[in-house]
């Protein structure tokens, strides 16, 4: 043991050096401010509403939507797969931390060898045996942080991963949120459409018999069945599309469209007014936001990981067992056998790889620096784009309030004109067309109100961090 103390003032100075690493000091780039939303400048919605802590689309106070994305997040595939690829990850971290510590191997074996008789003697036996176990010990000495900065780019990609999943979640529920409102949309629509069938249907029996007892022309009749076959084509067109909207929520549940169905039922939810809240504060609340800031951090630790390449890679090893010829004697004092040494393995010539090797980490860590400001600024545009669209829409309800109270006035009009002999059924047909389509445009508004809610919600981060249960700088230490 004494020739072998020569190890311990190595092994002992190496992990006095334990300490540095490679890595640059980590902050997180800066990005483009955007002190407030343009957007909100002229638009100043009465008493807007936080998001609920959980649940954000419960602010739209629709039972069947809060009932649908119950069963999304236990039944989505894509949610499942963004799951598993976050277990992996930190999967992943944990093998990385491993390094930490000393890794222990096991060796045992036994050989029974019979030497040629031209070579046996008393000094070497023609049958020999041969037992050992002998465990070994290696411990990377971690001088120049390699394995630090192995664990820290791993920790940080299993905390995007984390918040990928969040931004998956985010991104199912709001599709999720817009389907369902788009469908509710349609049953709208479909309502409008039944009842205009019908007093198409009877306004077609009205005039065939007015035209039977001589009072219409018959231009009028063909008039009228040209309208109800119209109607009722725009009628089935809309059954089509919302069949299809019913089928993508199918999907998004993970059931086959054939044994989901949704039974219909008009639009009723009223666009709740979102506060966006401060710019500032979207950088900690979108998920993709956080991925993206935690995949530069990764690429910061690769910096790190990648200059310690330049330097040799120290270990300790060591073995302790037991050999002998005999399985009696295995375990006694002479069987005994042990071993310590310090290696060192460091590169000579590569002919460039390692220079190679940094340059690429570099330039990676110079895209995930752009890919984060790109998606910081793509945030600001997409709550921006939302504002925008609500107070546009809130313009457009009003002014189509107003006209399906016009139509509707002219359309009576038109009816007691006609009835008077004052004019033709033309006059009838069209106020019945601008009235029709009014209705469906006021529907149609209401429905991309509600859609674009759900855009905003999605824009400023809803309420992600329930996707995971944990914070980031928990999401990789589990």
């Amino acid at each position: 043991m004494t020739r072998a103390l020569w190890v311990l003032p190595g092994g002992a100075l190496l992990l006095a050096l334990a300490g540095c690493s490679l890595a640059p000091d980590y902050q997180v780039p800066a990005s483009a401010p955007s002190p407030v939303y343009k957007e909100l400048a002229d638009w100043k919605p009465g008493q807007p509403a936080d998001l609920p802590k959980s649940a954000w689309w419960s602010v739209f106070n629709d039972t069947g939507l809060n009932d649908l994305e119950t069963r999304l997040d236990a039944d989505n595939q894509t949610l499942k797969q963004a799951v598993f690829r976050y277990d992996e990850a930190r999967a992943v971290a944990r093998q990385a931390a491993s390094s930490y510590y000393p890794q222990i191997t096991g060796n045992a074996g036994a050989t029974h060898t019979e030497h040629s008789r031209r070579v046996a003697s008393p000094i070497r036996p023609r049958n020999a045996n041969d037992l050992i176990i002998d465990p070994t010990i290696s411990y990377e000495i971690d001088v120049w942080g390699r394995v630090r900065n192995t664990v820290a780019q791993q920790r940080a990609l299993a905390q995007a991963s984390a918040a990928d999943l969040g931004a998956v979640a985010l991104s199912l529920q709001a599709e999720l949120a817009g389907d369902y409102f788009t469908l509710r949309g349609y049953d709208s629509q479909q309502s409008v459409f039944d009842q205009t069938v019908d007093a198409y249907a009877r306004a077609l029996k009205l005039e065939i018999s007015l035209h039977d007892g001589g009072a219409a022309a018959e231009v009028d009749v063909a008039q009228a069945e040209a309208q109800l076959n119209t109607a009722k084509t725009q009628a089935s067109d809309n059954r089509l599309k919302r069949a299809t909207m019913e089928h993508a929520i199918a999907i998004l549940l993970g059931e086959t469209p054939a044994t989901f169905s949704l039974a219909p039922l008009p639009l009723g939810a009223t666009p709740p007014m979102i506060q966006p809240g401060l710019p500032s504060s979207l950088l900690e609340r979108r998920p993709d936001v956080a991925e993206a800031e935690r995949r530069v951090a990764a690429a910061n630790a690769a910096i790190g990981v990648a200059r310690a390449a330049y330097y040799p890679v120290f270990s300790l090893t060591g073995a302790l067992g037991f050999e002998s010829a005999s399985p009696a004697q295995l375990f006694s004092g002479p069987a005994g056998l042990w071993g310590a040494g310090i290696n060192a393995i460091g590169p000579i010539f590569d002919a460039g790889k390692t220079d190679a090797l940094n340059e690429q980490v570099r330039a990676q860590y110079n895209e995930t620096v752009a890919a984060y400001r790109e998606t910081v600024l793509e945030a600001y545009r997409d709550v921006e784009d939302s504002l925008a669209g609500l107070h546009q829409l809130g313009d457009e309800a009003q002014s189509e309030a107003a006209a399906v109270r016009a139509t509707a006035a002219a359309l009576r009009q038109a009816q007691l004109r006609y009835s008077g002999g004052l004019t033709t059924y033309l006059e009838v047909v069209s106020a019945q067309n601008a009235a029709l389509q009014a209705d469906l445009t006021a529907v149609d508004i209401k429905t991309r109100q509600l859609n674009t809610t759900v855009s905003l919600v999605k824009a400023i981060g809803g309420d992600w961090n329930g996707a995971t249960g944990m914070a980031l700088d928990d999401a990789a230490a589990r």
